[in-house]
């Protein structure tokens, strides 16, 4: 008696249906599309591939990453007559990838999707770029509203010893930084451990401390993606990434340096929220802020920023840019590097190894016609001459020079062979600026003044007032009461007791009485005395004001400000 196995019957005809369906696809792609075929059920599956295209996409659309090599992504689709494919195609470029299409089953499909469950939504995994989801980093941001927050997530992720978990800490790190408006972090090895910080408001805080075995994996992990090398660990290197926030770029330079315990890895998180900061919200005195407002929109002129390595001068720049930017006018920037992308601006990066120099920047962006200019910097003579040359031929000259203060411009335009009586005319305006921490409004709090800073201060305002600068709007006369406050720390500003940065500036009108002592080489000090009458607040004063309108705390101020007159 013949028996039959139903299940085993079941089981061939599946088979069979399979084989049929996966010929007929295959016939349907070489005769009809011309396309090349992809058998996932037989193919290896790329798990990096698949973080490039969302699951509930892929499944919407019945297509499936596969395989990515290089700037090559190989793109499983279930029929090629689907005019979403385009938006797939033009998605895929915006993050430099090239999209290639292969006609694929379902059942291969089917199996390509299942794979969605091995990986982790948050990040991709490749040279140059990493996607986070805009809801994984809503989620994590939620949840990371602290720098203590980041620290025992980092720790709960670490003891789960899950597949991802390297990857997991990372994006943990990356969004907590994100999150909390962290501008760099610091992988910084030791003998037994490695210190992880993060630089808020300009100044480094301890996160969390990481076993040498977790950084090895999250340092490979760090300069695969930055495009550095993997195997030399003895020399300096420099690398970069973007992190893609949906429509939004996120710039992420990546620095590492070989040390006794490892290397150190530094990465710098240029945030395009961080630059859009208006006029209006800088800390910049009104009286100046008249004047800035007036010679920006001027028609030719120079006008030049001073101060240290993350004083906030590209952040002013920038906000002089956005404050003048229209279609009726052309903006070119010559800077070195592009740290920041600007909508509707010409914007080029200078590279020494092929002589785009500052200098040539500035020869080849006048001969585009332009009416404003941005160089990043004055370093020579031939760059200063230029651009002074530039401001008297009918273009707006924004740049930034290394002197320590706004009466350092013109002597250090001199020291740079710059003619003076030329400089008279195509100098507008000289600012100099420093960034102080703002006191937490939630914590601060009142102190006690000693004797010698109530001196040293209640001398500031009356000389400023003598020299008739107007300190009325702020409430201060020669008697207002010398009143400081210092930082407490709360969970709002991470236990530190600053939340936030805000500028201290001065700057110097080049007009009729500055003008008549240019010719002379005049020094610091002589310049410093014939702009008094100006009526703008020299840093010191600006400084003060801030304290005592309870803005900073003399401690910041003092940080970055000579207080006390030579």
């Amino acid at each position: 008696m013949v028996t039959f196995d139903d299940d085993k019957q079941n089981k061939k005809v599946d088979e069979l249906r399979r084989e049929e369906e996966e010929e007929l696809v295959r016939m349907l792609a070489e005769e009809k599309y011309g396309l090349p075929y992809a058998n996932l059920m037989t193919a290896s599956i790329d798990n990096e591939a698949l973080r490039y295209i969302d699951e509930d996409v892929a499944r919407a659309q019945k297509i499936a990453p596969f395989k990515i090599l290089g700037k090559n992504i190989d793109i499983a689709i279930h029929t090629p007559e689907n005019p979403e494919l385009e938006h797939v195609r033009a998605d895929l470029e915006r993050k430099g990838l090239h999209a290639n299409f292969s006609m694929a089953s379902m059942q291969s499909l089917e199996k390509a999707w299942a794979r969605y469950a091995e990986i982790s939504h948050a990040t991709v995994s490749r040279v140059g770029g990493l996607d986070i989801s805009g809801s994984d980093l809503k989620k994590l941001s939620d949840e990371l509203h602290t720098t203590a927050d980041v620290a025992s997530t980092v720790a709960e992720t670490l003891k789960e010893n899950k597949t991802h978990t390297v990857s997991m800490v990372y994006e943990i790190i990356l969004a907590g930084a994100i999150g909390i408006n962290a501008s760099d972090i610091h992988f910084e090895p030791e003998e037994d451990h490695v210190r992880m910080r993060y630089r808020l408001d300009g100044v480094l805080q301890d996160i969390l401390s990481i076993d040498q075995k977790t950084y090895k994996l999250l340092h490979s992990r760090i300069k695969l993606i930055s495009g550095m090398k993997l195997t030399s660990d003895n020399i300096a290197q420099d690398g970069r990434f973007s992190i893609f926030l949906g429509d939004e770029e996120i710039s992420v330079r990546v620095s590492a340096i070989p040390g006794a315990y490892g290397e150190s890895i530094v990465l710098r998180i240029l945030n395009p929220k961080s630059i859009q900061v208006e006029l209006e919200s800088m800390g910049i005195d009104p009286k100046l802020f008249e004047v800035i407002n007036r010679e920006i929109k001027k028609p030719n002129g120079m006008i030049l920023l001073t101060g240290p390595t993350g004083s906030g001068k590209t952040t002013t720049l920038y906000a002089f840019i956005r404050r003048i930017y229209s279609p009726e006018i052309k903006i070119i920037t010559i800077e070195d590097p592009i740290e920041y992308h600007l909508a509707g601006i010409t914007q080029t990066q200078t590279d020494n190894e092929h002589g785009y120099t500052f200098i040539e920047g500035l020869r080849s962006a006048l001969r585009q016609d332009p009416d404003v200019i941005m160089v990043g910097e004055i370093r020579d003579s031939e760059t200063a001459k230029i651009a002074v040359e530039s401001a008297l031929t009918g273009h707006m000259v924004f740049s930034t020079l290394h002197t320590n203060n706004a009466a350092g411009v013109i002597p250090r335009l001199i020291d740079l062979e710059v003619n003076p009586k030329i400089l008279v005319s195509a100098l507008t305006l000289s600012i100099a600026q420093r960034l102080v921490r703002k006191l937490c409004p939630d914590c601060k709090k009142e102190l006690e003044v000693p004797e010698k800073d109530k001196t040293l201060m209640a001398g500031i305002i009356a000389h400023a007032i003598d020299v008739g600068k107007d300190l009325s709007r702020y409430n201060l006369t020669k008697e207002t009461p010398i009143k400081l406050w210092g930082p407490i720390g709360c969970d709002k500003c991470n236990k530190t007791g600053y939340k936030g940065r805000i500028g201290v500036f001065e700057a110097i009108l080049t007009d009729e009485a500055i003008g008549k002592i240019m010719p002379s080489n005049p020094s610091e000090r002589e310049i410093e005395k014939v702009a008094e009458t100006q009526g703008i607040l020299n840093m010191r004063e600006d400084g003060v004001v801030k304290i005592l309108s309870g803005v900073t705390s003399l401690e910041e101020v003092r940080s970055v400000v000579e207080m006390e007159e030579n």
